[in-house]
């Protein structure tokens, strides 16, 4: 492997150097050759620029870009029932591709075939989601303003921070749609308008892009000083009568904020909207048939008897923040399941409350679909399919078994916060069904759910990691279910409640409560032992032969991450398998029980419960291994934590037990297994995101492999997430290419820095697209592709990561970025329109 990269570096350092201006049309033939007519402008301009000063031909029209997004589906503000880059580098990145012939153009079936590289950004709505959205779209979306739909434009800005870490009170919600249906109810909650109807050219939004169209950022070089682009700057929420002063002291501070502003057009078409008073496109129309379906799932969802009544409980506390579409589309129609006080076929009357089984304050719940008139932005998208097909398998798991619901649970905290309490009737083969068929949703929900900044509850899971699952098929019902049914008292999870720091008093409850739990499990699988059961491969959920949620893979992006189906990655250290109380819990710790407005204590107790189901995870992941091989392995897990981290389970689990019955052939067990698994699985070689074997020259999978497989503190410098263009003679591809940050114990809270070991840092590189926050873009030519991984593997220091970013990479300021952001954006959505939400760019570096 390292002969790959040194045959790169040779030959580099070997070539003469070339006149950076020699033939600068060199670089646009090959840019034209690399990409569609749609984006060569962008990568001339690009290819031009690198060389410094060169003469730059005059600008060439560029053709009307593909319509690929439909209009975003927004509406007015709703009633509930509607809401509805000179160094002595080589420059001639792209030339070195092929000759100088500048007559050289692809051909008309090339670009037929070829994927999307445009968006349409030609209406007001799609230049506020490629342009606005991709900034203002999640919880932490600066001062406040979402723009996901037009709701939130017209619900405006607040001072006010949704993510405080030192809030010692629980905090007002502002959850949109939720907690405010009217602008005169917004600003009773602090937010002040960003449109004027009455004179738009004093409105802030108005102003803001002006501000960009007057001062716009300089192209060359760095980002100007200046620019805070921390998560955690300090606000700048002008409102209308502070404006002047703002403009005077950050006239750079133009939206969009730190990036390229619109286009001549684009500003023209935005301002134009909001001189007409920004009125809502209208709303598509649901079709007949969707209607007739979304009737058929209300009847469904609120029958009268109790074991249809406790289904829909169920479905609701797990569905609540999900995306339903009820057919296939390249466009879905969007809804979400919410509660009501009223039956189907009335007017919608919302119930919202802080967590999905909060009391609703009414003697009888409905169970509604609400439609949702909002872009989808990736971070918080998570689709799930709503058909009849899904209808018929609800009625299977919960309608059709014979079981009796003795009584309904009611909302008290100590039962409502208890999944094993409140749904102790339904059975549990059907529960753990529901969870684990989707359990990349279940999953999704606590890593993309609405925890926009996450480090807090994220360093509690490593970079990079695989999950695998308990086999349904191999569960003793009834005994699993006895022994839930004693011991779910010990299974209570931390729920506020005083919203103070009060309730940090009741932790070591809790925790005390999972020892005993953890102990009294200890006994039950030493019993199951006693009686022959031991542990195989077909222990392992298959899938069935046809789910590909059977193998998960989970990364770790500083303070956001992402779950994707099947074993992605190198060999990771380590693993998870989860059984159906740990998936449980998952949920209801992280999801149903997680409050974003809630205080410090409460972000603090989840985070230090996840503790305590990560270990378990990683303890059945285990109780595979050889008994020789589970304390070493353990050990080296949580190197340096502190002694009583390291012996939670150790002192009182069943590690000395005879639990499996799995022979192995070499000396290192973890890998082989997962090997195993990933040869056994079904989806778990991740076809969608693997490079190998999709038609790119073998130098180019020959160079990814190397790259990663190559571990060391060169990784260290790159960014957490990153796009790769890499542009070929005849096709382009992207890659994501994911930072794996070592640390030596993720089982401390603070201090994270002290733990990194960054010469174990590695990355793992995808074809497509991971990650809804990216960092930096990358741009390389297939041919320089070998060079791109040896001035990686050659980064010691700042200096030099800062030339790499020179050379390949696409800056804030750079005038093709917005190119390469909607590039990224329809060749996502081409490849999935369902998964397709649009990048989050809060996160790009500065640098």
């Amino acid at each position: 492997m390292l002969i790959v990269f040194l045959i790169g570096v040779v030959a580099v350092l070997t070539q003469e150097e070339e006149d950076p201006c020699a033939n600068p049309q060199a670089d646009i033939s090959a840019a034209v050759l690399a990409d569609s007519e749609h984006d060569s402008d962008a990568l001339a301009n690009r290819a031009i620029l690198m060389r410094g000063k060169c003469p730059q031909p005059a600008p060439q029209a560029t053709p009307a870009p593909n319509d690929i997004n439909s209009q975003s589906e927004s509406n007015s503000q709703p009633d509930p029932n509607d809401i509805g880059i000179k160094t002595g580098m080589r420059w001639s990145l792209f030339a070195s591709a092929i000759a100088a012939d500048s007559t050289v153009q692809p051909s008309t079936s090339q670009l037929q075939s070829a994927p999307p590289t445009a968006v349409s950004t030609d209406t007001p709505m799609e230049i506020i989601e490629h342009r606005c959205m991709v900034c203002h779209g999640c919880y932490d979306a600066p001062c406040q303003l979402k723009l996901e739909a037009q709701a939130g434009l017209e619900r405006g800005a607040s001072k006010d921070l949704v993510y405080d870490g030192g809030r010692l009170i629980t905090a007002n919600l502002t959850r949109l749609f939720d907690d405010a249906y009217t602008n005169k109810q917004w600003r009773e909650k602090g937010f002040y308008p960003v449109i004027n109807n009455q004179d738009p050219e004093q409105g802030v939004m108005y102003r803001l892009l002006e501000l960009k169209q007057e001062h716009p950022l300089p192209t060359e070089g760095p980002v100007p000083a200046g620019f805070d682009f921390s998560l955690a700057r300090d606000q700048q929420c002008p409102k209308e009568d502070e404006f002047d002063a703002y403009a005077d002291e950050k006239p750079l501070w133009g939206m969009p904020y730190g990036l390229p502003g619109l286009s001549q057009q684009q500003h023209k078409t935005l301002t134009g909207w909001l001189e007409q008073g920004a009125p809502p496109p209208a709303l598509a129309p649901v079709p007949a048939a969707t209607q007739d379906l979304l009737a058929d799932w209300e009847a469904f969802l609120n029958g009268d008897t109790p074991r249809q009544r406790l289904m829909a409980r169920y479905i609701y506390e797990h569905l609540f923040l999900a995306n339903l579409y009820l057919y296939e589309s390249d466009h879905p129609l969007w809804f979400r399941l919410v509660r009501s006080r009223t039956a189907p076929g009335e007017p919608l009357q919302l119930i919202s409350t802080r967590r999905p089984y909060d009391d609703p304050g009414v003697d009888r719940v409905y169970y509604r679909l609400q439609r949702m008139p909002v872009t989808a932005l990736d971070k918080t998208h998570m689709p799930y399919r709503f058909d009849q097909e899904r209808m018929d398998w609800y009625r299977q798991l919960f309608i059709e078994p014979d079981y009796k619901v003795v009584s309904l649970p009611g909302y008290a905290q100590d039962v409502a916060a208890n999944p094993f309490k409140a749904f102790v009737d339904l059975p549990i083969d059907s529960r753990y069904r529901f969870i684990l068929e989707e359990s990349r949703f279940t999953i999704m929900n606590f890593i993309k759910g609405p925890v926009c900044r996450g480090q807090i509850a994220l360093n509690v899971i490593d970079d990079h990691f695989w999950v695998v699952f308990a086999n349904p098929d191999r569960m003793d019902i009834e005994v699993d279910a006895r022994f839930l049914a004693r011991e779910m008292d010990k299974m209570r999870l931390p729920t506020p409640t005083t919203g103070t720091p009060i309730d940090l008093l009741s932790w070591r409850a809790y925790a005390k409560s999972h020892e005993r739990y953890q102990r009294a499990r200890s006994r039950f699988i030493r019993k199951k032992v006693a009686q022959g059961r031991r542990l195989s491969l077909n222990s392992i959920w298959d899938g069935d032969g046809h789910n590909p949620n059977a193998a998960l893979t989970i990364f770790r992006h500083f303070d956001t991450a992402s779950v994707e189906t099947g074993l992605i990655g190198n060999v990771p250290k380590t693993a998870w398998v989860i059984d159906y109380p740990l998936l449980e819990r998952i949920h209801y710790l992280l999801v149903a029980g997680f409050d974003v407005y809630g205080s410090v204590s409460h972000q603090l107790e989840s985070r230090l419960y996840m503790d305590f189901l990560r270990m378990e995870g990683e303890f059945n992941f285990l109780l595979f291994m050889p008994q020789d091989q589970r304390l070493p392995l353990w050990d080296h897990w949580y190197r340096d934590a502190p002694k009583g981290t390291r012996s939670h389970f150790i002192e009182r689990s069943a590690l000395e037990q005879d639990t499996a019955a799995i022979e192995y052939s070499t000396d290192d067990p973890k890998a082989e297994l997962l090997t195993m698994l990933r040869d056994r699985l079904y989806g778990a070689e991740a076809p969608t995101f693997a490079y190998r074997g999709r038609g790119a020259p073998d130098q180019v999978v020959t160079t990814l492999a190397a790259m990663e497989a190559a571990v060391g503190a060169h990784n260290s410098f790159l960014p957490d997430v990153s796009f790769i263009n890499l542009i070929g003679r005849e096709q382009d591809r992207f890659y994501t290419m994911l930072r794996n940050s070592a640390h030596s114990n993720i089982a401390q809270l603070f201090r994270e820095d002290e733990r990194r070991l960054p010469g174990e840092d590695s990355i793992t590189l995808v074809q497509g697209f991971i990650g809804a926050y990216p960092n930096y873009f990358f741009q390389v030519e297939e041919t320089e592709l070998t060079k791109f991984a040896a001035d990686i593997a050659a980064l010691k220091s700042e200096k030099e990561y800062q030339a790499l970013l020179t050379r390949y990479g696409v800056r804030r300021n750079a005038p093709w970025f917005w190119r390469f952001v909607d590039k990224a954006h329809a060749r996502y959505e081409w490849q999935n329109p369902v998964e397709y939400g649009l990048f989050d760019l809060n996160r790009y570096s500065s640098d």
